[in-house]
């Protein structure tokens, strides 16, 4: 039996959806588990984000928290095609299956978040609650990215994600800028101490990890129109989607839901919560004034709380 309180983690492997998913796995006898929780990272991360929600969450449920397909130890299947959201989808409604589960509670920030919005449209059967941590709803981030020029100009960093020089940019430097982009978003934090920069590091150094972690940029089915440095709109190229209202998706959320948000986030705006109540009936939301986007580094014990109570 694991030690309640602690880090002490099980590294397993799934087959699903023809691929392999690495995972953590912590958690109390079956016998004393009030059900399973599954965790799902965003970029640039991996399965370790979710560490401080391990601890606590695995004293009385199985806690699993994989890496996505194209991220550290999971498997990382080439061409962007394979990281549609409605493939990864079906990653996760594997795992479900995988682990023996009829329902679980799926906790997902970030890109992880954005497959979590698609299984609860796609496999509501599959959950019994779902928790999503800054990460907008497919309709609102379209809507915004369409009629609000600021929510614009902060996603314009996505065209960079999705070129070819990527990976190289990325990786320069022994990963400066990642390493950057961490500490800078993180302002609230422990600064992320050597350590846990080993970890990331070692995570982003596995083989093709770069690319997978790209792809999901590059199979958006509607990234953000590009901008001039002066913030006017770039003249569109031959590969760039046309964006007009007719492309907002209408997803309606018919699983019970809670979304915690960081309202310092400054590459997701607070304006994506207006109006998902309209696509999400069961919905609670709870803010969080001073954290950034990182919510799971800043304020692991306030998300902890919140789930807590929402949980029951």
């Amino acid at each position: 039996m694991k030690t309640a309180g602690t880090l002490d983690v099980e590294h397993q492997y799934f087959k699903t959806n023809g691929i392999r998913l690495h995972a953590a796995v912590q958690g109390p006898p079956e016998e004393s588990r009030r059900g399973t929780i599954v965790f799902l990272h965003g970029f640039p991360e991996f399965w370790y984000t979710w560490k401080a929600q391990i601890v606590e969450f695995a004293r009385d449920f199985r806690v699993v928290a994989p890496d996505l397909r194209g991220y550290n130890l999971s498997d990382k299947p080439e061409g962007v095609e394979n990281y549609k959201v409605r493939t990864v989808v079906e990653d996760i409604a594997g795992l479900v299956a995988a682990l023996g589960e009829e329902k679980i509670i799926l906790v997902a920030h970030d890109w992880g978040g954005s497959i979590a919005w698609a299984v609860a449209a796609f496999h509501p059967e599959l959950l019994e609650k779902l928790i999503i941590v800054n990460a907008a709803h497919p309709t609102m981030f379209i809507r915004d990215s369409i009629t609000n020029p600021a929510q614009q100009a902060k996603s314009q960093y996505i065209h960079m994600l999705r070129s070819a020089e990527g990976e190289e940019i990325l990786a320069r430097n022994d990963y400066e800028r990642l390493k950057q982009f961490l500490m800078e978003n993180m302002a609230n934090s422990d600064d992320l101490p050597e350590e846990k920069i080993a970890r990331y590091v070692e995570a982003w150094s596995q083989p093709g990890a770069l690319t997978g972690m790209q792809n999901y940029y590059r199979a958006m089915p509607a990234p953000p129109p590009k901008q001039e440095e002066d913030g006017t709109a770039a003249k569109p190229t031959e590969d760039d989607i046309a964006l007009d209202e007719s492309r907002i998706p209408k997803i309606m959320i018919h699983v019970p839901t809670l979304v915690v948000w960081g309202m310092k986030d400054t590459a997701l705006l607070p304006t994506l919560l207006e109006g998902l109540d309209e696509y999400v009936p069961d919905l609670k939301i709870v803010r969080i004034p001073d954290a950034t986007h990182w919510v799971t580094h800043e304020r692991p014990d306030e998300l902890n709380r919140a789930m807590r109570d929402y949980l029951g």
